[in-house]
C-alpha cells in the first residue's frame, strides 16, 4: 500500500485559491481513476477535479465552503502498490482542470431567466380568499348547552366566570378574545379546541393568526452566493453611489416592437432589452465616461471604446452577469439572439469565464417587477449601471396637433442609473439620460444609420 497525496492544481492564470463548492466523495470511499472528487470554484468558474488514481479516500482537506491555495492538499488517497509516475506529476500541481459540468450534473449549475420588462401589464395581482362564512346558528354563550333554551328578546344571562385552564385564559389574552364568546365543550369548560373552532368561523374579525412559525434554518453562504455577497460589499464599501431616475414615454417604442416581431419570420422575438441596448450604445459615444472601468488601485480610469454590455439575471442561485461582447455592433436581432444564446449557455452551465467578465457597462431589469424606481450596485469596476423599470400605463397631456392638448394612454417606464460619484458627475449622469430618454422617446431613430 502507498498513499497518494492529491495537490489542488493550477487552474487558471493568476489563480492563487479555490473554494470548495460540493465534495463527491469522503473519507473511506473507494474510488476509480477519473472519479470526481470535488468541484472547486475561483472568481472566474466553478472547476471538476478528478483522481488521477484508484483507491481509497483516507483525508480530505477541508467542508463544503473552506478556501483551499493552489498547490495545497486535496486529496489523500491510498492505492495498490506503487504510485503512478503521471499521477506523481498530477499531484505536484501538473493536472489539467476538468472541464464545466454537463447541465444538471451538479447543483452548482444555475438557471436563468432574462426578464422582459414589457410584460409588466401581464402580471396581475391575486385577490385574496373570503372569510368563510359564519354558522347559521349564532355562537352560543358561556356555559349554555340547551339548544333548545328560551329565545326571548331577554339576553341570556352569562355566568360569573369562564370555566378554563390558565393556559386557555392565557391563549385566549394573548389573541385579544373574550373567553365569554367563546362556546364551551359540553362540561361547560372552554379549551384550546374550542378556541380553534371559534377561529376558524371569526378569522375576519381579525383573530387569526397572521402565519404559522417554522424552525429557524441555518444555510451556509459559499460557492456563487459567496461570491456576489464579497463582491456587492467590496462594491457599496469602495464606490460612493449616487442614483438618477427619469420618466420615459416608451408608447411608440413599443408600437415598434410590435410591429417588428409582426414581421420577424424565425427570428427570436423581440423583448424590450434589445431595443434598449442599441439606443445605449447609440447615445454612449457622446458619454465616454459612462463607459469605463476605474482601476482605483492604480488611480486610472479606462474609457472604452466598444461597448461589452453585462445582463445582470437574477437565478435560482443568486446573480449572474453574462456579457454582450461589442454590442455596438451588432444589430437588434443579433442583439435578441445573442441574449437568447448567452442565456441559454448560463442555464445549461456551458458559459464560459470569459462569458461571464469583462463588461465595461451593466443594464439590470426586474422586468414587471422592476417597481416604480431602482437603485442598483455598481458592477465594480465599471462605474456605471443602468435599471429599466416596469412599464406601467397612465393618463398624459398630449399634443393635439392643433395648438392645443388632449388627455391620451400613454405607456411610461422610469429608467434608473446608479453612478460612481469619483469619476461620474451627477450633470453627466443626468444629461446621458436625458439623451437616452430622447431617443426612446423617438423610436425611428433608434432604427436610422
Amino acid at each position: 500500500m502507498a498513499k497518494f497525496t492529491f495537490n489542488l492544481p493550477d487552474i487558471g492564470e493568476g489563480i492563487a485559491e479555490a473554494e470548495i463548492v460540493d465534495w463527491h466523495v469522503k473519507v473511506g470511499d473507494t474510488v476509480e481513476e477519473d472519479d470526481r472528487l470535488a468541484d472547486m470554484m475561483t472568481d472566474k468558474a466553478t472547476v471538476e477535479m478528478e483522481s488521477p488514481v484508484a483507491g481509497k479516500v483516507i483525508e480530505v482537506a477541508g467542508e463544503v465552503g473552506d478556501t483551499i491555495a493552489i498547490g495545497s492538499m486535496l486529496v489523500v488517497i491510498e492505492v495498490e502498490g506503487e504510485v503512478p509516475e503521471d499521477a506523481e506529476e498530477d499531484a505536484e500541481g501538473g493536472a489539467e482542470p476538468a472541464p464545466a459540468p454537463k447541465a444538471g450534473e451538479s447543483e452548482t449549475r444555475i438557471e436563468v431567466e432574462t426578464p422582459d420588462p414589457s410584460d409588466a401589464e401581464d402580471a396581475a395581482a391575486a385577490a385574496p380568499p373570503s372569510a368563510p362564512e359564519p354558522p347559521a346558528e349564532p355562537v352560543g354563550e358561556a356555559g349554555a348547552q340547551d339548544s333548545g333554551r328560551d329565545t326571548g328578546d331577554a339576553p341570556a344571562p352569562r355566568p360569573a366566570k369562564v370555566l378554563a385552564s390558565p393556559a386557555v385564559r392565557q391563549r385566549a389574552k394573548d389573541l385579544g378574545i373574550d373567553l365569554a364568546e367563546v362556546k364551551p365543550a359540553a362540561d361547560g369548560r372552554v379549551r384550546h379546541a374550542d378556541l380553534d373552532a371559534f377561529l376558524s368561523y371569526n378569522r375576519a374579525g381579525g383573530f387569526g393568526a397572521a402565519g404559522r412559525a417554522r424552525a429557524d434554518e441555518e444555510v451556509k453562504v459559499i460557492g456563487l452566493r459567496k461570491r456576489i455577497a464579497q463582491n456587492m460589499a467590496e462594491a457599496k464599501r469602495n464606490i460612493p453611489h449616487f442614483s438618477y431616475v427619469e420618466e420615459c414615454d416608451v408608447t411608440d417604442l413599443e408600437r415598434l416592437r410590435a410591429d417588428l416581431n409582426a414581421e420577424r419570420g424565425d427570428r427570436p422575438k423581440l423583448t424590450m432589452l434589445p431595443l434598449l441596448i442599441t439606443a445605449i450604445c447609440r447615445t454612449l459615444p457622446d458619454f465616454p465616461m459612462i463607459n469605463a472601468r476605474y482601476d482605483d488601485a492604480a488611480g486610472v480610469v479606462t474609457r472604452h471604446g466598444s461597448v461589452h454590455l453585462g445582463m445582470a439575471t437574477q437565478t435560482d442561485k443568486g446573480l449572474m452577469v453574462p456579457v454582450i461582447r461589442d454590442a455596438q455592433s451588432r444589430n437588434l436581432w443579433q442583439l435578441a439572439r445573442e441574449i437568447l444564446r448567452l442565456a441559454n449557455a448560463a442555464r445549461d452551465g456551458s458559459a464560459t469565464s470569459d462569458e461571464l467578465s469583462g463588461s465595461t457597462l451593466t443594464v439590470t431589469s426586474l422586468g414587471p417587477l422592476g417597481g416604480v424606481a431602482t437603485t442598483p450596485v455598481i458592477n465594480r469596476p465599471e462605474v456605471a449601471i443602468i435599471g429599466p423599470n416596469r412599464i406601467v400605463e397612465r393618463p398624459m397631456f398630449v399634443p393635439d396637433g392643433l395648438g392645443g392638448e388632449r388627455l391620451e394612454k400613454r405607456k411610461l417606464m422610469n429608467i434608473s442609473i446608479s453612478c460612481d460619484h469619483r469619476v461620474v458627475d451627477g450633470w453627466d449622469a443626468a444629461s446621458f439620460v436625458q439623451a437616452l430618454k430622447r431617443l426612446i422617446e423617438a423610436p425611428a431613430r433608434i432604427l436610422a444609420d
